[in-house]
């Protein structure tokens, strides 16, 4: 990819493989298209590499096509990612193409737990929910405790005896074709990666967490762009009015996201716990804002006429769940007070 911003040809190229898809995904469909697309674009370029924007755009126009498709091919790319910083090779490619997924959801009822151990060889027992993409995938990494309770990583091969897929845990609408159902695990063999405590306080934890922003980002502008659409055809002042207020919102949240990638190449080592979290808050707020925009500009007819966007329109919220809501900005508060960041503010 080019150095930076993702290159004309590969975005044509990227296009024209998501033409030959059938949107919006199911359940039955999300598989085949993930293969696809890992099989075209196995790998994309490393957070802080120099090209973090190449890769947060690659995602946005992803997800601006469907959200359950990112949601598997994100956390697929930041599994290479962890696997690469924290130093560790992927086992060979089989026939297939291996397809990565990140399961780091914590339950204290029903924590996944090892106790045998060899050197880097554990025996996984418990249960791991949320697990997106858990018929799809090939391979995860999953966080863990001892029997200290000391937080770990490991690697495991879906196909390994004793894992065992699960109906359980997942009765959603929005985000339904991603299956994210509970798994359980009796005796599994797995490979510890890194060192206790290793998957949180690498440096890459927050480069991830705000690349999952450009994912929300391409859901919102793919719902932007209906608006945009139908107020080319209607010279309605307040259908107007909703898309000038999504204009603002995603033109202020593009801007956030190319300043974020710019800074986390040119200080990849950096904590960026306070730079994800507010990247993250503005794409929510963004998110919130299309979404109403959409809703009172358009009424009900794409909601109930539009297959695709009503999927996308469904699927959004889920998916930005995946941000703490006033939690996050709680604690992005407690940085700012400690930091003394109110200097941050000045243009």
């Amino acid at each position: 990819m080019a150095i930076g911003q993702l290159s004309h040809p590969e975005r044509k190229a990227l296009a024209t493989l998501l033409a030959g898809e059938t949107f919006p995904l199911t359940a039955d469909t999300l598989g085949n298209a993930t293969r696809r697309l890992v099989a075209a674009f196995p790998q994309l370029p490393l957070p802080g590499s120099g090209e973090t924007l190449a890769r947060w755009q690659f995602l946005a126009d992803v997800a601006a096509h469907d959200l359950a498709l990112v949601k598997i091919y994100e956390a697929h790319a930041d599994g290479l990612a962890i696997l690469s910083e924290l130093r560790h090779e992927p086992p060979p490619e089989s026939a297939a193409p291996n397809i990565w997924a990140v399961w780091a959801a914590r339950s204290p009822q029903n924590e996944l737990r090892f106790t045998a151990h060899a050197g880097s060889q554990i025996r996984l027992n418990g249960t791991k929910a949320w697990c997106s993409g858990a018929r799809i995938v090939s391979h995860a990494l999953v966080t863990c405790v001892d029997e200290n309770w000391d937080n770990w990583l490991a690697a495991v091969a879906m196909r390994e005896h004793g894992v065992s897929t699960s109906t359980r845990g997942w009765n959603a609408v929005g985000m339904a074709a991603t299956q994210s159902v509970e798994i359980d695990f009796d005796n599994v063999r797995a490979t510890l990666i890194g060192p206790s405590g290793a998957y949180i306080q690498r440096p890459g934890f927050w480069h991830g967490g705000a690349g999952i922003a450009a994912c929300w980002y391409g859901g919102a502008s793919a719902l932007a762009r209906t608006l945009f659409e139908t107020a080319q055809r209607r010279a309605n002042p307040h259908l107007h009015a909703h898309l000038g207020e999504a204009d603002v919102a995603l033109t202020a949240a593009r801007a956030c996201l190319r300043e974020s990638a710019r800074q986390i190449d040119i200080a990849p080592r950096d904590d960026a716990m306070q730079l994800a979290l507010r990247t993250r808050g503005v794409i929510e707020s963004t998110v919130e804002t299309t979404l109403r925009a959409c809703a009172r500009g358009l009424g009900a007819a794409p909601f109930c006429r539009d297959s695709r966007f009503a999927r996308m329109a469904a699927d959004l919220p889920v998916f930005v769940r995946q941000s703490h809501a006033e939690a996050d900005l709680a604690q992005l508060a407690q940085l700012a007070v400690t930091h003394k960041d109110h200097d941050d503010w000045q243009l």
